[in-house]
């Protein structure tokens, strides 16, 4: 049993980009397809394909490589944690890599990005960090 989904789902990506492999597999929610759907959507990933392994549900995520081999995400970083979360509001969403990078909130609306939340006017949950 996983307590931190997420945070399996960005230590799977990390581990994957190490090793330079061009699949992960990792244990299907609703929740980690929507995170994967906003990195799919900025350009971190190339696809989502959805599947079964063993009798369970799984995502296929399809890990996307720049120049030489040289990974996408080049850092990731787990913010909101069980046993701390952190929430913020319209105007303390932070900015990653001073707008490099981005961060992954969990709105009232949906699983955005820190620049769709600002701009929705929206605060939330910060999931997590990418760059």
């Amino acid at each position: 049993m996983v307590t931190d989904p997420i945070s399996d789902l960005l230590v799977r990506l990390r581990n994957g980009f190490r090793r330079h492999h061009d699949v992960v597999t990792v244990p299907a929610s609703k929740l980690k397809r929507e995170v994967l759907r906003v990195l799919q959507a900025e350009g971190y990933i190339q696809g989502i394909d959805s599947g079964t392994e063993d009798g369970h549900p799984v995502l296929k995520v399809q890990l996307r490589y720049v120049g030489e081999g040289q990974p996408m995400i080049t850092g990731m970083q787990r913010v909101s944690k069980p046993g701390r979360r952190v929430y913020v509001g319209t105007k303390d969403i932070p900015r990653v890599r001073n707008g490099i990078g981005m961060a992954i909130l969990s709105t009232s609306k949906g699983i955005m990005t820190d620049q769709a939340s600002r701009k929705a006017g929206l605060g939330g949950e910060v999931l997590c960090s990418i760059w």
